[in-house]
């Protein structure tokens, strides 16, 4: 086991502390405006052709942006929220941005099977499969490399799990593994693209665990939002009870200790003659107030979505009454006991650099036996900054995803039910 302390070095993530230079519901190197100007130059080079602000299209007020890319090879249009709107704007092109890097590798590529590669591949068994998946230790399909910082080695990982090219005819091999932009994430520098990717598939893999609780242990996470003691977490929430919106946040936190929250929203007034569906958001971050404010301005972004239409992966299903209806139902069942948690349970891990968070995050994947978490620089220099993809064998994918296929975690607690 490598000392938590080489991991950053040794893996070429930082060779120097990254101070945070903003700090307003988000932790980054540099200011919304000067990230904005830095990579609004590559706009055309991914295809970004309009940056619409929606916020208006809703009474609660959080900014959320609509980023259009006609001519992706994913999903057009990416979204993007936070505390102010340049913020917003920075969370939608860095998205679509980080995108357009997935769906145009050029790294070398190794076609072969996983038994024919042997210990030159990351270990398979924790990684994320569908009910369908095609995969065996005989089928040939595409490798690249990767760095395995907490082994402090290179090997090779599934294509598959890396870009987001989703035309026809796909790659040979397609089909073993599941496909999604999990773990892909940009930044300001190599360490904070890092750390927003880690902190992003913690999330995910938190947010199934808790849906597999027993429905008493799901209500005991719920948090008393009296006990917010954050200003700019309680200014976010002061914001929906304006606009009669209901919050509900439970704390998904698991045995990794990373903050983690998931946050749900409705219309409060039942009389709404044409309510929008309830919508949710997560939010994972070394710093528990971050991890809030982050799941609050994705809820109020996921119901921005619903409301706007212009996702290309919302269908018909989305918006029928009965189906609107019944997940109105399925939140007031959720919400209809009064919260219990406070806040201040969550962990909290307080730093003054990127780096810093960092490190503790990879320490604590590392003390739960994640050690073969693998990084992958799909970095440009022309695009001004940092993209990667993170993959971390055992973390369990996204539940909500058709033909979910739960991982060894959440078989385990499904056992346990």
């Amino acid at each position: 086991m490598r000392p938590a302390a080489s991991i950053r070095e040794h893996a070429g993530l930082t060779d120097s502390s990254v101070p945070k230079q903003f700090r307003a519901g988000t932790d980054r190197a540099e200011h919304p405006q000067t990230t904005l100007e830095k990579v609004s130059p590559f706009f055309k080079t991914a295809g970004i052709t309009r940056v619409a602000n929606i916020t208006g299209l809703d009474r609660i007020g959080i900014p959320v942006v609509a980023v259009m890319r006609p001519n992706s090879r994913s999903v057009a249009v990416s979204q993007g929220k936070g505390a102010t709107l340049t913020a917003a704007k920075v969370s939608g092109v860095m998205e679509a941005i980080e995108a357009y890097h997935a769906e145009h590798i050029k790294a070398p590529l190794v076609l072969a099977s996983a038994r024919e590669l042997g210990a030159e591949a990351i270990p398979v068994e924790g990684l994320p499969r569908t009910t369908s998946s095609v995969y065996s230790p005989e089928l040939r399909l595409l490798w690249m490399s990767a760095q395995l910082p907490l082994r402090g080695k290179r090997a090779l990982v599934p294509y598959e799990l890396v870009h987001l090219d989703f035309r026809a005819p796909f790659p040979t091999g397609t089909g073993a593994f599941v496909m999604s932009s999990n773990g892909l994430a940009s930044g300001n520098h190599l360490t904070e693209a890092t750390s927003h990717a880690i902190g992003e598939l913690i999330e995910r893999d938190a947010n199934t665990l808790w849906r597999l609780l027993p429905e008493d242990e799901r209500r005991a996470t719920r948090v008393d939002l009296a006990s917010v003691d954050h200003e700019l977490c309680s200014q976010l929430l002061h914001r929906f009870e304006a606009a009669e919106v209901e919050v509900a946040v439970w704390e998904t936190t698991t045995e990794l200790g990373v903050p983690s929250f998931r946050c749900g929203i409705a219309d409060r007034a039942p009389e709404v003659e044409s309510p929008t569906a309830p919508a949710y958001g997560s939010g994972c971050h070394a710093r528990r107030a971050v991890a809030l404010s982050r799941a609050l301005t994705e809820a109020a972004q996921g119901r921005l979505t619903m409301i706007s239409g212009s996702r290309d992966d919302l269908g018909a299903q989305d918006y029928a009454p009965a189906e609107v209806r019944a997940r109105l139902q399925r939140f007031r069942a959720a919400t209809a006991a009064p919260p219990t948690r406070a806040f201040e349970r969550a962990p909290n891990h307080e730093s003054a650099t990127l780096d810093a968070d960092l490190s503790w995050m990879l320490s604590r994947l590392q003390e739960c036996g994640f050690e073969d978490l693998a990084v992958v620089d799909l970095s440009r220099a022309e695009a001004g900054i940092a993209v990667v993809r993170v993959i971390v064998p055992g973390l369990e994918p996204i539940s909500e995803m058709p033909g979910y296929f739960p991982g060894l975690r959440a078989r385990a607690r499904l056992e346990q039910r």
